[in-house]
């Protein structure tokens, strides 16, 4: 009994920080109407961020509170200097994320090398109810998951930024006519998706290693869920994450991590094909 109860907090706590990754993405794509090929090193610069903390002698959770504005910056930088420019032209933008993308994990590997690195969890140790003990850490992970899609769903549903969001993305025409500068709108909601990536990765990295290369699996399993899920769909993302998220941890268990791979992808694209709209709908398209 104790293994199950370990075994599904493990896949729960991944599906979590998994669910941060593919709404960063959602977010940006249903925005930008561009995939952001550099997603995935966000979340590994999120991890950095609380390593970095770490050997500056400074405590975790300084680390995890400052990852998601440190990697926010970046984001905000790396949109207001480059990707901009080439919103006319998706898919050139596209390409850029992805050169991006290499820059900044070919930058991490020369500062940091390609070795793996893990910091102390701020919660260490388990709660025990008889023979099962649950991690303590993993559990903090989920609940503050679920604390920040509960702000993320009032942000963009329940705020005047939100407001501002949704008016861009159905029409920028009209919204731009209406006094709302879109491309300010733009460079926060692609600062809000970088945020949650950066966020995931420094609650990753206390329960996985991380690596310059981290950032590569992320991105692909993280386009499938947002496919999955159906592109502009807030409630889609977070079912295609757990999907995509949940099983690509738990397969692994009864066979192995390869074929569990190609099954995860046969599943999504079986989905896929049966519901070519996505599992639910929509936030809307730009």
């Amino acid at each position: 009994m104790s293994s199950i109860v370990a075994f599904f907090f493990d896949v729960l706590a991944y599906s979590s920080i998994f669910v941060l990754v593919v709404l960063g993405l959602g977010v940006i794509a249903s925005m930008m109407g561009i995939f952001n090929f550099a997603h995935g090193e966000l979340v590994l610069l999120g991890a950095y961020t609380v390593y970095a903390f770490e050997k500056l002698g400074l405590p975790a959770w300084a680390g995890m509170t400052a990852a998601p504005f440190v990697v926010a910056l970046i984001g905000l930088i790396l949109e207001r200097v480059a990707i901009q420019r080439f919103y006319a032209t998706p898919v050139i933008a596209m390409l850029g994320t992805y050169a991006i993308g290499m820059a900044l994990r070919e930058a991490v590997r020369a500062m940091l090398g390609g070795q793996f690195y893990s910091v102390t969890a701020p919660l260490v140790g388990s709660f025990a109810f008889g023979d099962i003990s649950i991690s303590k850490w993993r559990t903090a992970v989920i609940i503050i998951t679920a604390l920040v899609m509960i702000g993320c769903w009032f942000l963009l549903a329940r705020t005047r930024f939100g407001l501002r969001v949704r008016a861009s993305l159905e029409n920028p025409a009209l919204a731009r006519a209406s006094g709302i500068s879109t491309s300010r709108v733009y460079a926060a909601t692609f600062a809000f998706g970088s945020a949650l990536a950066g966020l995931a990765g420094g609650l990753m990295v206390p329960i996985y290693s991380v690596s310059a290369d981290m950032g590569v699996p992320f991105l692909i399993k993280s386009f499938l869920a947002v496919m999955l899920g159906g592109m502009g769909s807030f409630e889609g993302s977070i079912a295609g994450a757990a999907l995509v998220g949940g099983t690509s941890v738990a397969l692994p268990w009864a066979i192995k991590p390869v074929v569990a791979d190609v099954l995860v992808f046969i599943i999504a694209i079986a989905i896929v094909k049966v519901r070519p709209g996505g599992l639910l709908s929509s936030w809307g398209k730009r």
